[in-house]
């Protein structure tokens, strides 16, 4: 079999994405870098700059570990079970100054890398075992979308705090899309109860994708649906920050970047709500 260049590396991640993910991580530590105060609140958030920052930290350890096969207990999987664990973590974890907390951001997606690195690149080539994750089992590539994932939502929390921009964009997006088909099944809301519903999401400029909500159960392919009850067309990052509770949806729709078309428009308003951001 010939290897592609990713594989040859010893790598098992989709083209681009240990690239965000290192950059990413290093974008977050510039805004860390230099700031003495981060008892500054996070908007919209209980977190300030320095708990936000330590949770972030915490968290690329976590799935670095999880990535070169240790076990770690992190909740039942729900997202009001990672809520707690992630609180308990933050009380046992002592460290707010900015600079450590940058620098372990960055040390601990370095690491997650580093176990995909040193694979044997015949390794990669085969089948990836899941590996057991805060929502659930995933490939590593998967888990790495997660990562990716998880730091652009606080980092645009970071963002906000100081007033600085964000780093999320169109292709960071797409390179969050794995993880947000895997995980959009498990965190299902008590909204979704009682509804039966067939949605495409289109992306503007980028992927599509199929959810079908059958009396509350919903499924998530990853082709748009022949027959969707309502589209709904959105622009990628304001999906994004939508899926992650960073964003009002009303005011996306006024704002133009989100369009809905179908046999039951209707059903659009209802899509956000019947998931908890994880």
């Amino acid at each position: 079999m010939e290897l592609t260049p990713a594989q040859e590396r010893g790598a098992a991640l989709p083209e681009g994405l240990a690239e965000a993910i290192r950059d990413t991580a290093e974008e977050i530590a510039a805004l860390l870098r230099g700031r003495t105060d981060t008892d500054v609140p996070v908007p919209g958030s209980e977190w300030t700059l320095g708990e936000a920052a330590a949770h972030l930290a915490q968290a690329n350890e976590l799935m670095a570990e999880v990535a070169a096969g240790q076990e770690r207990a992190w909740g039942d999987g729900t997202p009001q079970s990672l809520a707690e664990a992630n609180a308990r973590a933050l009380a046992g974890f002592d460290e707010r100054r900015a600079a450590p907390l940058a620098d372990m951001i960055v040390a601990q997606a370095a690491a997650y890398l580093a176990t995909l690195d040193g694979r044997p690149a015949e390794e990669t080539a085969k089948p990836q075992q899941p590996v057991q994750t805060p929502l659930g089992p995933m490939d590593v590539a998967t888990l790495g979308s997660y990562l990716l994932t998880h730091m652009l939502g606080h980092g645009y929390d970071l963002a906000r705090a100081v007033g600085r921009p964000h780093m999320l964009d169109r292709a960071r997006v797409e390179l969050s899309m794995p993880f947000m088909i895997t995980a959009m099944p498990r965190v299902v809301a008590a909204a979704a109860a009682g509804l039966t519903a067939r949605y495409t999401i289109r992306l503007r400029g980028g992927s599509s994708f199929g959810v079908t909500v059958t009396d509350g159960a919903v499924a998530v392919s990853r082709e748009p649906l022949r027959r969707p009850d309502c589209t709904i067309s959105i622009e990628p990052v304001t999906f994004l920050l939508i899926a992650l509770g960073r964003c009002d949806p009303w005011g996306a729709m006024a704002r133009g970047r989100v369009l809905t078309w179908g046999r039951k428009p209707w059903l659009a308003p209802r899509f956000p709500a019947l998931f908890t951001a994880p």
